[in-house]
């Protein structure tokens, strides 16, 4: 029964900034690196960043990177997306998704898509001028 549930998405400004949060429950929050992905009407799902076990490092995709930042609680089992100066074109619905292959290795921030064991529902987030 393992549930990665998001809040936070909703309607925000241009230039406006935005949390995200993933609620887990059911897995040990240790044992995996914790990705965000976001995928917009008729475009394919789309890599956001990720961070670590240990939350210590992060990665982020060329398209947001400077405009985001990944956190985790691991005392809550929450991870965390931070957005700021928000453009249209971030304009999606929002997964976080759970990922134990090579957690503790050298691999974790190139994974694929497909190997992340477990998503959330999303949560729609909407940017306008």
């Amino acid at each position: 029964q393992v549930q990665l549930v998001e809040s936070g998405g909703g309607l925000v400004q241009t230039g406006g900034s935005l949390t995200l949060s993933c609620a887990a429950s059911g897995l040990r929050f240790l044992s995996y690196t914790m990705g965000w992905f976001r995928q917009a009407p008729g475009k394919e799902r789309e890599f956001v960043g990720s961070i670590n076990w240990s939350g210590v490092n992060t990665y982020y995709a060329d398209r947001v990177s400077g405009r985001v930042a990944i956190s985790r609680d691991n005392a809550k089992n929450m991870v965390y997306l931070q957005m700021n100066n928000l453009k249209p074109e971030d304009t999606a619905v929002y997964h976080c998704a759970a990922a134990a292959k090579d957690a503790y290795g050298s691999t974790w921030r190139i994974l694929t898509d497909a190997q992340y064991d477990y998503w959330g529902q999303g949560t729609q987030v909407t940017v306008s001028s």
